[in-house]
């Protein structure tokens, strides 16, 4: 059975996360100390147990992807985390309706929803090397099953037919292929993008998103470096 994600697609639900501002995790390019990673997640969250396992499995992809092409990357990365994390809702893992979880917590407890499993694709490519410019968290209807849903987009191009990376689905295909989907809008650290007739349409600049920036919060608490982009 396909996994569910009860994400709300509406616009007031936007304007309310979408506040002014715009702090992203930087370059993303600097080194990850993963000792020092384990070691505060340790702190924060009490043992890891098989999510230490895990981690060190992030590490490893990372350390092996770094010299290789950018599609042979997002083959890995998804398939990665599609097989490391399993599908549960943020009412039974967090016992909250919608929470956004960094990669280690993903990792840590080897679950997620959704937007989950696209935020550590996107950090992970990011770490990788791959423009932001390339890269969009993008909110879609699951029309097969009538409920929200979330997923990693990668353009090679700005003008290219996007690539899907989705955590129903190990394969990646274009976007033109996905015919269950219908996007709603989709986002990066230079904007808010909106689907139009004349393909997509950036509307406006996502200069803060309140989950997005405590996802970065708790990044930075677990050890990772943090830096201000434009």
């Amino acid at each position: 059975m396909l996994a569910r994600c009860a994400l709300t697609l509406t616009w007031r639900w936007l304007c309310s996360a979408l506040l002014i501002g715009s702090v992203m995790l930087g370059a993303l390019q600097a080194d990850w100390d993963f000792s020092q990673i384990s070691r505060r997640a340790e702190a924060l969250y009490g043992p890891l147990g098989e999510g230490k396992q895990r981690i060190d499995a992030w590490q490893r992809l990372l350390a092996t992807q770094q010299q290789v092409p950018e599609l042979e990357q997002l083959k890995a990365v998804n398939l990665f985390f599609n097989k490391q994390m399993r599908y549960v809702e943020d009412i039974d893992l967090w016992r909250q309706v919608d929470y956004w979880e960094t990669p280690v917590e993903g990792l840590w407890k080897g679950a997620g929803d959704c937007e989950d499993y696209a935020i550590a694709k996107y950090f992970s490519l990011r770490h990788l090397g791959v423009s932001s410019d390339k890269l969009r968290i993008t909110y879609v209807k699951a029309l097969r099953q009538n409920r929200a849903h979330m997923v990693l987009t990668y353009y090679a191009s700005p003008d290219a037919m996007p690539l899907v990376l989705d955590s129903l689905v190990d394969a990646i295909a274009p976007a033109s292929q996905r015919t269950d989907l219908l996007p709603v809008y989709s986002f990066n650290a230079q904007g808010l993008w909106l689907p139009g007739a004349k393909g997509n349409q950036k509307v406006g600049d996502t200069k803060r998103l309140s989950r997005w920036q405590d996802v970065l919060k708790k990044m930075q608490a677990e050890g990772f470096p943090a830096e201000t982009t434009h």
